[in-house]
């Protein structure tokens, strides 16, 4: 069939052998197929018919796709190189050496502010400990340092819910929730560090231990009193350093502070119900013991004018017997509706107060004669 082959670069020759082949002896354009992967317009030639190479194929190949003629080579164009030292030399190594430096010197000084220590570490072991100022040390990854606030106040609530009761149990067998702030900062940054895995937790934890020790040695009604917290705070706190103490633990404790100082929820109506019988009965012992105080004043006073009475009476015995005795009958008589004179030829009994009663009930009258005498 006549027609343009699409692997040569000619036409089939009818004036050929019947089979279209091309002669043995001919080098033109239709020998052979055209090579597909060659740029177009190598023809036919017996060295475009070679196959491809791989150098070929990625020679004008870059990381972003085919490049242009003409163009890349750079920023500067396609001669853009990198400026030289004088002597032909690359500044790559200069710059290589100066920020490794810039590393080494960042990692080597340490500012740290006077509130701040930190510890140094060589190869993972503790070293030495610095003090605030501007610092040196061995560059990274020799020596590490670890930085931390030793004066800052560091406050832990327990129990750190502010809904969570935390019941406690008291010397008198009552049961009291409790809510209180532990204040601490780091004493020794070295065993701050190494001597305990958790320091916080450690804290947590020697807290409540001595606040159920302290209370368990307290009363209920004491635990309610500001005398009484006053005692368990400062009681607490010694119990609390001791044992960090003795732990190595590089903590100092500031102060404890009770928040909360109640009684179990679901008793509390019946506590309330006990401290009102309690008031009621501080009131009625109060008012007894006025009571008593008044009558044994009153005593203290009687007797103190008794023995000036019989002062007098040594002094003078018939004089103040007889002033005793009217007296006495003056203060019985004034309360009687009855006068008794003891005269002869008197009537032993007369009701004067009865008669002047009956005088003021009758109305005066008044009496005149007739014509005006």
């Amino acid at each position: 069939m006549a027609g343009n082959n699409p692997w040569g670069g000619g036409n089939d020759d009818s004036s050929g052998s019947g089979d279209g082949e091309t002669p043995k002896g001919d080098k033109g354009k239709g020998e052979g197929p055209r090579n597909p992967w060659l740029p177009s317009g190598s023809g036919g030639s017996g060295e475009g018919r070679r196959g491809p190479n791989i150098e070929d194929i990625f020679k004008n190949r870059g990381p972003e796709g085919p490049r242009r003629k003409g163009g890349g080579g750079g920023p500067g164009g396609p001669g853009f190189r990198i400026p030289q030292r004088p002597g032909g030399k690359s500044w790559f190594p200069v710059a290589i050496v100066a920020i490794v430096g810039v590393v080494l010197l960042a990692t080597s000084a340490h500012l740290i502010d006077p509130q701040e220590k930190a510890v140094v570490k060589r190869l993972g072991d503790y070293s030495r400990t610095l003090d605030s100022g501007l610092q040196f040390t061995l560059p990274f990854p020799l020596e590490t340092v670890d930085v931390e606030n030793v004066e800052g106040v560091r406050p832990i609530r327990i129990p750190g819910n502010d809904n969570q009761a935390k019941l406690i149990l008291t010397g008198d067998q009552n049961l009291v929730d409790l809510s209180y702030i532990v204040r601490w900062n780091i004493q020794d940054l070295q065993q701050f560090k190494f001597r305990v895995v958790d320091p916080e937790e450690t804290v947590n934890e020697v807290a409540e231990a001595a606040m159920r020790a302290a209370v368990a040695e307290k009363q209920l009604d004491e635990t309610f009193s500001g005398q009484g917290r006053a005692a368990i705070e400062l009681d607490v706190r010694e119990r609390m350093q001791a044992t960090l103490d003795r732990y190595q633990a590089g903590i100092r404790v500031l102060g404890v502070e009770i928040e909360k100082a109640d009684p179990p929820s679901q008793v509390v109506d019946a506590f309330r119900d006990v401290q009102v019988a309690e008031q009621n009965a501080d009131a009625a012992r109060n008012q007894a013991q006025g009571y008593a105080q008044q009558v044994l004043a009153q005593a203290q006073g009687e007797a103190e004018a008794f023995d000036k009475v019989y002062e007098q009476y040594r002094l003078a015995p018939e004089v103040t017997r007889q002033r005793l005795y009217y007296e006495t009958m003056e203060r019985v008589l004034s309360k009687t509706d009855k006068t008794i004179v003891e005269a002869q030829g008197v009537t032993p009994y007369l009701p004067l107060p009865e008669i002047r009663r009956r005088a003021q009930q009758q109305p005066e009258t008044t009496v005149t004669a007739p014509g005006g005498q």
